[in-house]
C-alpha cells in the first residue's frame, strides 16, 4: 500500500475521519496501532509477526531495565536481538554466499545452503528506531513508556513505518500521547507536503528512472555521454524518490496534528561532505552518529582513531543500505572523501577563499560519481561505467531534454530557497501556485505509477 497508489488514498479516507472523531479519547491509540498493523500487513501478513516480537522484546528488556543493577546486560540482549534480526532477514544469503566464495577459493569442497528469506519491507528502519529507544532509556534520556499501546504505536505509526525518518522517541511519544490538536493550517501544511512529495515521486523520480533503468540495466551497451546523463539523472532519482516519501509521511503525519523530523535538507547545496551527511538522510546520518560514530570514541582520541571510527561507521552505514558490496564500496569512497577533504574544509581557505558554487559542485560531483556503486547491480556492472565513462568517446545519448529541464527547476528553487530572497518563495501566494502547477501537472502529465520507492529495499 504505496502513498502514491489508489489503495492508500481509500485506506486513508477511512482512517483519517475516524481518527478525528476519536482523537480526544482513549480509542485514539489503538485506532492508531490497529490501522498500522493493517497497513503494514497489506504488504505481506507475515510481516506483523516480526514487528510484534521486536516490540514485545524491547518492551520487557526496557521494564527489566527499570528494575535491575544489570542494566547493561539488558542492553545487550536488545542489541543482540535487534542486530540478529537484520543479520538472519536480511544478510543471511549475503553471507553465506560470501562463504561459499570464500570456501571455494580454497579448495574446500563444503557449501553453505544460501536461505530463502525475503526481506521484510521496513525492518531496517523500525529495528534502528526500537534500538534507540532502549539505548537512549539505558542513558537516561527518555524515560521508560508503561504502555505497550503507546510503545507498539511509537515503532508502527504507519506514516514513518516503512521508509522512516528514523524518529527518536524523544520527539515521537509525547506528540503520540499528548491529544492533538489538528488545525485547519496542519491540514493545509499537510496536504502541500503530500502533494510535493507526490510530485517529486510520480512526476520526477519515476520519469528519470525510465532513462536511468535503460542504461543502468545494460551498461556495456553505452558509452561516456549516456552513463554520465544515467549517473546525473539517477543522483536526482533517488534524492526526489526518497525525500518525495519522506514528504509525504510528514505530510500525512501533519494532518494528524503530529510532526515528524525533517529528513532531507536540499542536500545538494551542500558545501561540503560532511555538510552533505548532515543533509542526506538526517534521520539515519544522526543514528549512526549517536549511537555507533561517538561511541566508538568519535574525534576524541586522536586523529588515526578519528578517521578509523569514521570509516567504520561508514562502511556499516552501507552495508545497513544493502547486503552487497557495491554499498559497501559506495560508502568507502564517502570515508577516503571526508578522510581527503576533512582538514581542508576547517581551514580558512576553504571556507572564506573558494567560491560557494564551486563547493557545491565539487560536493555533488563527488557525490553523484560514488551513486555509480549505489546503482550499479554489481562491482562488475559498476567497473564497466566507470571504464566506458573514462574510455569510450563522444555519441548523442538521446539526451531526455524535459527531464534536465525538470531538475534545473528543482536545482534553482533550491538556490533561491537558500539565498536572500527566500522570503519570496514563502508568500502565501507563491506557495499556493506552486502547489496548483504541480497538482495540474500531475493531472495532465504524470502517468500512474506504482513503482515502489527505492528506500523500501533497504
Amino acid at each position: 500500500m504505496l502513498f502514491h497508489t489508489w489503495p492508500f488514498l481509500f485506506f486513508f479516507l477511512v482512517v483519517y475521519p475516524v481518527y478525528l472523531l476519536v482523537k480526544g479519547t482513549r480509542f485514539r491509540l489503538p485506532w492508531l496501532l490497529v490501522t498500522s498493523y493493517f497497513f503494514y500487513a497489506c504488504f505481506h501478513p507475515f510481516y506483523i509477526i516480526l514487528i510484534l516480537y521486536l516490540t514485545v522484546v524491547d518492551y520487557i528488556v526496557v521494564a527489566k531495565m527499570e528494575r535491575s543493577r544489570r542494566k547493561k546486560a539488558w542492553l545487550l540482549v536488545s542489541i543482540a536481538n535487534g542486530i540478529g534480526l537484520l543479520g538472519f532477514f536480511k544478510y543471511s544469503g549475503f553471507i553465506s554466499d560470501n562463504v561459499n566464495l570464500l570456501l571455494s577459493n580454497i579448495a574446500i569442497p563444503y557449501r553453505l545452503t544460501s536461505p530463502s528469506i525475503f526481506l521484510h519491507v521496513g525492518l531496517s528502519f523500525y529495528v534502528l528506531q526500537s534500538l534507540s529507544y532502549v539505548i537512549d532509556f539505558y542513558r537516561g534520556r527518555v524515560e521508560r513508556q508503561k504502555s505497550f499501546i503507546a510503545y507498539a504505536t511509537f515503532l508502527s505509526y504507519f506514516p514513518r513505518l516503512i521508509a522512516g525518518p528514523i524518529e527518536r522517541a524523544k520527539n515521537l511519544l509525547p506528540q503520540l500521547l499528548t491529544t492533538a490538536r489538528v488545525t485547519s493550517k496542519d491540514i493545509s501544511d499537510g496536504l502541500s507536503l503530500f502533494i510535493v512529495g507526490l510530485f517529486k515521486k510520480v512526476a520526477l523520480a519515476d520519469y528519470l528512472a525510465l532513462y536511468v533503468d535503460k542504461v543502468y540495466d545494460a551498461p556495456g551497451q553505452f558509452q561516456s555521454p549516456a552513463l554520465i546523463l544515467a549517473t546525473f539523472l539517477f543522483s536526482w532519482q533517488i534524492y526526489l524518490d526518497f525525500s518525495g516519501y519522506t514528504d509525504m509521511a510528514r505530510g500525512v503525519a501533519r494532518m494528524m496534528g503530529i510532526r515528524l523530523m525533517l529528513n532531507f535538507n536540499n542536500p545538494y547545496l551542500a558545501t561540503g561532505l560532511g555538510e552533505f551527511w548532515s543533509r542526506w538522510h538526517i534521520s539515519l546520518s544522526s543514528w549512526f552518529k549517536d549511537y555507533l560514530y561517538i561511541p566508538l570514541g568519535g574525534n576524541r582520541k586522536g586523529t588515526f582513531n578519528t578517521y578509523r571510527n569514521m570509516f567504520l561507521t561508514m562502511v556499516i552505514s552501507g552495508l545497513w543500505h544493502g547486503a552487497a558490496w557495491t554499498f559497501v564500496v559506495w560508502a568507502a569512497l564517502h570515508a577516503l572523501g571526508r578522510f581527503a577533504t576533512r582538514e581542508l574544509e576547517r581551514t580558512a581557505f576553504y571556507k572564506n577563499g573558494v567560491p560557494k558554487l564551486v563547493k557545491q559542485l565539487f560536493v555533488f560531483a563527488f557525490v553523484t560519481f560514488a551513486w555509480i556503486f549505489f546503482r550499479a547491480d554489481s562491482i562488475g556492472d559498476a567497473w564497466v561505467v566507470v571504464s566506458r565513462i573514462f574510455g569510450t568517446g563522444f555519441t548523442n545519448p538521446q539526451c531526455p531534454i524535459w527531464a534536465l529541464v525538470l531538475i534545473l527547476a528543482v536545482w534553482s528553487y533550491q538556490f533561491v530557497y537558500e539565498s536572500k530572497v527566500r522570503w519570496l518563495l514563502e508568500l502565501r501566494l507563491v506557495r499556493v501556485t506552486i502547489v496548483i502547477l504541480m497538482v495540474l501537472y500531475l493531472a495532465v502529465f504524470a502517468s500512474s505509477s506504482e513503482r515502489a520507492f527505492i528506500y523500501l529495499q533497504f
